[in-house]
């Protein structure tokens, strides 16, 4: 039987900057090896539980377990068991790519090697001789993980890392993310794009007003929901009155591009559109992490 170890354990943590509750009583716990997303809004207390697990800002109250340590006051023997990527990320000036991770293997006595396999894990082979501020944003976005990651640490901490990037830069950053826990890492990573931490999390904990709303896989919150499955039709394509009439069908409602079907036994509904030639241009949305956030502040999501 496989026997899994928390590496970090989150009890009833606060933090509070005059009447503002930035954390108000966070719990959670994350395996070794696990992916672990906190979600929310800005200014819904991500980065300041973050800062607290690492070490970096002193809660008012509740206890932090990182790899069975105390992370604070600041703790010198966690330092090369962990990797932090923050939101913003300074590198040394007119250094290259190679000589930027050369750099950070140096301060925790690693090989000066291992910046070319870092380089390779995070898709910038080609970039070794760029210095820093000629990368694009994405680039440079990849370099700040590779120096996280520069010296092997257990744990890697990643502060909205696809912040700001443009959709094919998030999606290149993706496969990166997944190579890293591919090598066995602890993944504990902020973000306000709920879509990818869907793809990317094993568990994800929602945060709103310094507390977390919701916690678990992102396919078992979604299954929680009980949210109907719609069926968007190109406008035209077939009238209310026929919409309404299809078996399971539950409400029907159109604008000035498309007809939506929204329904909780999508397969007689797709049966019937099927049968009358109406599938082109035919998609179908089922419930994502959105909605669940939607239902469960009353509001729609803010980034």
């Amino acid at each position: 039987m496989t026997v899994t170890t928390d590496a970090i354990v989150v009890e009833d943590i606060r933090k509070s900057y005059g009447e503002l509750d930035a954390v108000d009583g966070v719990s959670f716990t994350v395996a070794e090896g696990e992916f672990f997303g906190i979600l929310g809004p800005n200014g819904a207390g991500k980065t300041t539980t973050l800062e607290i697990v690492e070490g970096l800002r002193v809660p008012d109250g509740g206890s932090v377990r990182l790899l069975g340590e105390n992370p604070f006051p600041r703790n010198a023997a966690l330092l090369p068991r962990i990797g932090v990527q923050l939101q913003a990320s300074a590198f040394f000036e007119k250094l290259t790519a190679r000589e930027q991770l050369e750099t950070f293997a140096a301060l925790y006595g690693i090989d000066a090697k291992t910046a070319g396999e870092m380089l390779e894990l995070v898709g910038l082979t080609d970039k070794a001789d760029t210095r820093e501020d000629k990368l694009s944003g994405g680039q440079r976005q990849r370099l700040s993980i590779a120096c996280a990651l520069v010296h092997d640490p257990d744990v890697v901490f990643l502060d909205e890392p696809t912040a700001a990037l443009d959709p094919q830069a998030r999606r290149n950053l993706w496969d990166v993310l997944r190579a890293i826990q591919e090598r066995g890492k602890t993944i504990v990573y902020t973000t306000h794009y709920l879509d990818e931490a869907e793809i990317l999390c094993d568990r994800v904990a929602i945060m709103d007003n310094g507390r977390i709303l919701a916690m678990d896989p992102p396919a078992t919150l979604v299954r929680g929901l009980d949210a109907p499955t719609h069926v968007i039709l190109e406008r035209g394509s077939l009238s209310l009155e026929d919409a309404r009439a299809i078996p399971g069908a539950d409400d029907v409602h159109a604008d000035e591009v498309s007809l939506t079907i929204s329904t909780r036994t999508p397969a007689p509904v797709l049966s019937t559109l099927a049968e009358r030639g109406t599938l082109d241009g035919l998609q179908v949305r089922t419930a994502t992490l959105e909605d669940v956030f939607l239902d469960l502040t009353g509001r729609e999501y803010r980034a």
